[in-house]
């Protein structure tokens, strides 16, 4: 048995099918972003971790490096600067790295974005044909 549907049979149609949508594409994007926050706070956690327990190590060895520059005869006062400068600029490159890993650009809900793009797309060729499907019936 094949009939047309009427016009406010395709429009509500329509509008179940984008309240489905728009439902879906919301509970997408919540678990996206969940997922977003989690991967943040797993990351922040661990360097806060390896930081707290590095500190100790890293100021044993760095007084043994200075120590091992005293021991060729060096200024104890230089061998403090050289060694502390260049723990400065390794620390310097490492939170510019680190910092780069936070940029919102990494934390946007990518995966939902290009859903909503796709579906978009989909819903307008679909009212399209609806629309074509409607002039041919008239």
């Amino acid at each position: 048995m094949d009939h047309a549907r009427s016009v406010p049979e395709i429009f509500i149609d329509v509008i179940n099918q984008l309240t489905t949508l728009v439902r879906k594409e919301g509970q997408l994007a919540r678990a996206e972003l969940s997922e977003k926050v989690g991967q943040v706070g797993a990351g922040l956690g661990l360097v806060i971790g390896g930081a707290v327990l590095i500190m100790p190590g890293l100021v044993v060895l760095l007084e043994a490096a200075a120590a091992a520059l005293q021991s060729t005869g060096m200024a104890a006062h230089w061998a403090a600067l050289i060694v502390g400068g260049a723990v400065v600029v390794i620390g310097l490159i490492l939170i510019a790295i680190g910092v780069t890993r936070f940029k919102a650009k990494n934390l946007v809900p990518s995966k939902t974005i290009d859903q909503l793009q796709r579906d978009a797309a989909v819903a307008k060729d679909q009212m399209r044909r609806n629309h074509d499907s409607i002039e041919r019936a008239a």
